[in-house]
């Protein structure tokens, strides 16, 4: 991976963005998109599109001009503050999906006005619990994050109800090019998006290429939705994280066979576009990308859903990046499988021409 593009992925993944706070996010992504793309918007949901146009002329092109959408969601599932009690702890309820026995014990920061504000979830120790209680899993209620504040007065001086949390957020190498963050679903699939963007800089484009950084997926795949009805693409690609099966205690059988650093994952299925599906893995051949195939027999839980329903419907495909510990402090992807798929991306982009016909 190029130092400038490594770079980019780390300052990705150290800057908070819960469902409906992507701005701090948004900020580095049109920053890095200005570099590289012909024109960049922000829509009034807070969707960015960098965009590229057959010429770089704004605008230019033909109603029979492709439009290829590449989305990649910006958001991250967090926690949101919800009371503050006499004692000064805080009580929160999640924004997006989480499991709680993860949760437990972790290192939290408080994104507040007055910025970040470190604490830790807790609650009584087990010594301290009947037998019922250490048995049972806890709910939201349950649970605290202590700031370290006096009591209630001292903690309302910076933190108020509405501010969102997260993991203490961290990028961390592991062993043979692999790495660790909270927060790689799914801004390895932003990042794969935008080094597409940069790969296809400077190259000539037969098609419109919207590169979009999406938000709102983790809470119902609503930056999709409206930034896909106001492209109104031809093809759109969503790039996410799937589960990566190369652990123990994976049932292959139901979920596939999925590898770390095999390259990235092309799914199959009603969610999926066939004649896009064979034009990736034309393209992958050609160039000499590995990927991997699955199937998904249903909707995807992706932004793949909602752009293939958009308006009178878009030829969709779902490019994923493979995962290990999805939805935990700890998110494991192999760089390799970014690299592949951002490849794979720009030269889908640049082998699209009008003539292509994407009915199935």
């Amino acid at each position: 991976m190029q130092d400038l593009s490594h770079a980019f992925l780390r300052k990705l993944l150290e800057t908070p963005s819960p469902s409906g706070y992507e701005r701090p996010v948004q900020d580095l992504v049109r920053a890095w998109a200005k570099d590289y793309a012909d024109e960049v918007r922000t829509d009034r949901h807070g969707n960015v599109l960098a965009v590229r146009y057959p010429s770089h002329e704004p605008g230019a092109g033909s109603d029979r001009t492709p439009r290829i959408m590449l989305a990649g969601h910006c958001d991250q599932i967090g926690l949101m503050v919800q009371h503050i009690d006499d004692n000064g702890f805080l009580y929160v309820q999640p924004i997006g999906g989480w499991d709680m026995q993860i949760l437990l014990g972790q290192n939290l920061t408080v994104w507040t006005r007055q910025g970040a504000v470190p604490g830790v979830v807790a609650r009584r120790a087990p010594h301290l619990m009947t037998s019922e209680e250490r048995n049972k899993v806890p709910t939201f209620q349950d649970v605290w994050i202590d700031i370290g504040a006096k009591d209630k007065k001292d903690a309302e001086a910076i933190v108020r109800p509405g501010d969102p949390v997260t993991c203490a957020l961290g990028y961390r190498p592991l062993r043979n090019n692999l790495a660790a963050s909270p927060g790689m679903d799914d801004k390895v699939g932003l990042w794969t998006v935008m080094e597409a963007l940069r790969l296809m800089h400077g190259q000539p484009l037969h098609a419109t290429v919207f590169c979009v950084s999406t938000v709102q997926e983790e809470i119902g795949l609503r930056g999709a939705t409206t930034s896909s009805y106001g492209i109104h693409p031809t093809v759109g690609i969503a790039v996410d994280v799937t589960h990566s099966t190369d652990t123990p205690s994976n049932d292959k059988k139901q979920l596939g066979d999925v590898r770390l650093g095999n390259g990235p994952v092309l799914f199959r299925g009603p969610n999926i576009n066939p004649r896009v599906l064979e034009r990736l893995e034309e393209t992958a051949q050609q160039h000499n990308i590995p990927v991997q195939v699955r199937g998904a027999p249903r909707a995807t839980g992706t932004d793949a859903n909602a752009i293939q329903l958009a308006r009178e419907g878009v030829a969709t495909a779902l490019v994923s990046i493979p995962n290990r510990y999805m939805h935990s402090p700890v998110e494991v992807v192999h760089l390799d499988d970014l690299d592949y798929a951002a490849q794979l991306l720009a030269e889908f982009c640049r082998s699209v021409t009008p003539a292509m016909d994407w009915t199935p």
